[in-house]
């Protein structure tokens, strides 16, 4: 059985995120929450809401113990950027991207 947790277009970098996702994927939740409460990185704070919504999912919905599940499945997709101008010399502007992020964190229960 798995609980499924997604935010979607979340405004921080896909590649900054996924430096934080590396580091919860495959470990208990328990563990995995204590490494984001105390991680200095700008993307912990979001990824930490989706981690403790997929807790709560898996405890309401599924009837699942919290210290049976671990993160089995944990990624980031680009989501689209917004785009915004920024004036230039000579009365040009030019485009600024700011990236956007989905992030999706998968639970699964142990066996035994």
């Amino acid at each position: 059985m798995e609980a499924k947790a997604v935010a979607k277009y979340i405004r921080m970098s896909p590649r900054k995120a996924r430096l934080v996702m590396d580091l919860i994927r495959g470990k208990e939740v328990g563990e995995a929450l204590a490494i984001l409460k105390y991680l200095p990185n700008h993307p912990t704070k979001p990824i930490y809401k989706v981690l403790h919504s997929a807790v709560a999912n898996a405890e309401h919905n599924l009837e699942l113990k919290r210290d049976q599940l671990y993160v089995w499945r944990a990624f980031i997709d680009q989501g689209p950027p917004l785009k915004r101008f920024r004036p230039r010399a000579r009365g040009m502007a030019s485009r600024i991207r700011k990236p956007t992020s989905h992030i999706t964190i998968i639970l699964k229960a142990r066996e035994g």
